[in-house]
């Protein structure tokens, strides 16, 4: 798909505390496990930041900003994602970036 764009990612910016990696794993699997079928949600993954130690990030890959939107303004989202919401980076302006795909190969 060389030069296609579209599509949107979400990355999600999460600082436990030390020792609390094993509960960040869990609250991850448990809300992939429960947004499985999502309409528009391509899928996701965990990530650890190596230059930063302890940090981590979901990154979650959508078909379009809308379908974004779409789910998170639905009842569901809140309650969906609130298991890694202890986890949410607090020293960032917002816990969370958008990023429009431009292009890709």
């Amino acid at each position: 798909m060389s030069g296609a764009a579209g599509g949107v990612r979400v990355m999600l910016h999460l600082r436990p505390t030390p020792g609390e990696d094993a509960a960040v794993a869990e609250a991850y699997h448990r809300i992939s496990k429960d947004l499985d079928g999502t309409p528009g949600l391509l899928g996701n993954e965990l990530l650890r930041v190596i230059t930063d130690e302890g940090a981590y990030a979901v990154l979650s890959e959508w078909e379009s900003m809308a379908a974004f939107r779409d789910w998170e303004a639905g009842s569901a989202h809140r309650g969906t994602t609130s298991p890694l919401r202890p986890y949410q980076d607090t020293e960032r302006p917002s816990p969370f970036s958008l990023f429009e795909v431009v292009a890709t190969y």
